[in-house]
Formats: C-alpha cells, structure tokens, sequence
C-alpha cells in the first residue's frame, strides 16, 4: 500500500448520533464564527470540559451517524482548528462527510467498538485507509476514499487544492 498520509494521536471516544448541534452549538456560532474561539467550545454539550482537555494530533472516535443534523460546514472546521485532523466512525452524515474532506479533515470509516478513550491510533490514508490500533496492536481495515478525495485532502482541503492546481482547469 502507498501512504500518502499518516496520522497519529489518542483516541477521543464519542457515542452514536454526534449531531452537528453537539460538535459546535449553533447558540455559539451566533457570537462569532472565528474557529480560534470556537474551538473552546468543542463538544461542550456532550463534555463542558472536552476542549480543555485536547490536544492537537488527538482523533475522534464516533459510532453511527456522526456529524448528523444541520449542514453548517464550521462543525467540521471547529475540530479542525482544536488540532483534530481524522474522525473515525462506522457511519458519517454525508453533508458532514463531505464539509470534513473539503476542510482538509479526514473522515475515516471503519468498525469503532473495540477502540477505547485514549488508545494510541495511527491512521495510514493511501491507496486503502487504514487504522492501527497500537494499544491492543490491532488492524482495522477502513473504507478507501476515492483517489481525487485523497487528492484534496492532501492538499489540506477543497481551497488549497484549487489554489495549488489553479482553479477547476485540473481534472479531479
């Protein structure tokens, strides 16, 4: 397999159904959409005391459904700006899905139950996606992004993408 990105950090576990209301409540995006200060808000629905307690490389670990809810695209750039860079769960909204590829936030599918808060996860994004379990040293098989997904997450998002390839001239 080639790898074209790895990741590493400890794993944040969530529950199913993590709606976008949860990740950043829209009461807080009234105030400001500056992610900087949002970020201190992070999941404090779920956790008031979540925030405090990332730390940049950490990943988030849902069950089902994450991400559901409204389509507001700072649900995905609020994790981002904490220093969260992938989010595993067994299933992704798919308005959220999409807002975390093209905010440069990687979006991994894959089995989550067996994960546990603060195991040691690295993340392989390549021709397959896979997620390595170093505290129990197991293998989870995750489902491959298409190539132009890949693409642009490599480039840090959707923006940066068309920045570097100068516009829609390039063929994803």
């Amino acid at each position: 397999m080639t790898v074209y990105m790895r990741l590493e950090g400890r794993a944040r576990v969530l529950g199913d159904a993590v709606n976008t209301d949860y990740i950043i409540s829209s009461t807080r995006k009234r105030e400001t959409i500056d992610n900087d200060v949002l970020k201190q808000y992070l999941l404090e629905t779920l956790d008031p005391a979540f925030a405090a307690s990332v730390r940049p490389g950490d990943i988030l670990v849902a069950g089902r459904n994450f991400g559901c809810g409204s389509a507001m695209e700072v649900a995905a750039t609020v994790p981002y700006a904490a220093g969260i860079r992938a989010i595993l769960a067994q299933s992704f909204a798919r308005t959220y899905f999409r807002n975390a590829i093209n905010n440069g936030l990687i979006p991994v599918e894959c089995e989550t139950g067996a994960i546990r808060e603060g195991d040691w996860l690295v993340v392989d994004v390549g021709d397959a996606l896979t997620v390595t379990n170093e505290t129990t040293h197991e293998r989870i098989t995750a489902r491959a992004l298409p190539p132009h997904m890949v693409r642009i997450l490599e480039a840090g998002g959707l923006v940066p993408f068309f920045r570097q390839h100068h516009g829609f001239e390039v063929a994803l």
